[in-house]
C-alpha cells in the first residue's frame, strides 16, 4: 500500500508544472521595481 501511494505521488509530481516562487522571474522584477518607484505612503 505504502510503495503504491509514493509511486503515485511521484508520477503525479513529474506531470505537474507548478511554478516555483523562484522562477517567477521578469514579471516579478517588473512588479517590484513599481511597487519601490512609488513613494511611501504615510498614514496614522
Amino acid at each position: 500500500m505504502k510503495s503504491r501511494f509514493l509511486k503515485s505521488i511521484v508520477a503525479t509530481s513529474k506531470t505537474q508544472s507548478q511554478p516555483m516562487p523562484w522562477t517567477r522571474g521578469k514579471r516579478r522584477e517588473a512588479m517590484i521595481k513599481r511597487q519601490s518607484d512609488r513613494p511611501m505612503r504615510k498614514s496614522a
